[in-house]
């Protein structure tokens, strides 16, 4: 999956989910915690994550993976391209 695509899908939840459908003002490098998703919007956006993508997050994920869109897409793409690399889910 390329990273636009990533981008575009993971863009399209926070608009519905926290944005009421607008994107205008979500840049790919502006933070989200605290601004567009608080901690519980993290949980929501975690599960996202793992069920779209077919990923698993870990427990141990640092925050700087999920601050912005940048990040978050960086995160998955690596993910995606681990399990592709290694045949198998990625972990």
């Amino acid at each position: 999956m390329q990273t636009q695509q990533i981008e575009s899908e993971i863009r399209k939840f926070i608009a519905d989910r926290f944005l009421s459908g607008q994107t205008e003002n979500l840049k790919a490098d502006e933070t989200l915690l605290g601004n567009v998703i608080d901690s519980g919007g993290v949980l929501e956006l975690v599960v996202f994550l793992q069920e779209h993508f077919g990923i698993t997050v870990s427990d141990d994920v640092v925050p700087e993976n999920l601050v912005t869109i940048q990040q978050i897409v960086s995160y998955v793409h690596g993910k995606l391209k681990a399990r592709a690399a290694n045949g198998c889910n990625a972990n």
